[in-house]
């Protein structure tokens, strides 16, 4: 058995869990997630809390166990605090905008605008920075939908290594004075141009 999965997990005061026709349902102050959970796991509901077990000792029962706890958990904190990804577009005349609240559109370098349809289980947003960069920030309950979409926008125009143009990771902060956010991104291994790379061998 799991020594992860047996630890029973805890429902805040405003989480409501119910277990049907082998789906799992959690409902919070942020919205509603269905779970389908494999025959091999039983969900038992407390009042304050959640007990995921297994029905049986295979390897396989043990590995779905652990799976199951942590995909619960994950949802718990989809529907209380939510999940947010932020990409940063980096590169001369480089731009994203929301079209209808539905297409986020990207102009990377290509000949052409590329359009993506945002899924309804996220929001975008589209801001420019203080170094006219535009921030992209996806959020949503659903951490997989988030980080699916996060990975679509990323994989548009991943950043090349040389000048560091394309579409990164990044994340809010605040400034060490607190009054300023400031954004720090991925660590992107850069590559020498073959004009600086001859240089470097004289």
């Amino acid at each position: 058995m799991s020594r992860l999965g047996k630890k029973p997990v805890q429902l805040p005061e405003k989480v409501k869990a119910e277990f049907k026709n082998g789906v799992l349902e959690i409902t919070g102050p942020g919205g509603k997630l269905l779970q389908p959970i494999d025959k091999r796991i039983g969900i038992k509901i407390d009042k304050n809390s959640l007990l995921v077990e297994a029905l049986g000792n295979s390897r396989e029962h043990n590995m779905m166990h652990g799976l199951h706890r942590g995909l619960i958990v994950n949802m718990i904190e989809g529907v209380t605090k939510g999940y947010k990804k932020e990409l940063k577009s980096v590169g001369l005349g480089y731009k994203a905008s929301i079209e209808g609240g539905k297409k986020l559109v990207l102009a990377v370098g290509f000949s052409h605008l590329v359009n993506l349809d945002i899924p309804s289980t996220v929001k975008v947003t589209a801001v420019l920075d203080s170094d006219k960069n535009t921030i992209i920030t996806i959020t949503g309950i659903d951490k997989n939908e988030v980080g699916a979409f996060a990975a679509k926008v990323k994989g548009v125009k991943p950043p090349e290594p040389y000048k560091g143009f394309g579409i990164r990771y990044t994340n809010a902060v605040q400034s060490a004075d607190g009054k300023n956010v400031v954004y720090v991104d991925e660590h992107i291994i850069r590559k020498a141009g073959k004009a600086a790379a001859a240089a470097g061998k004289k």
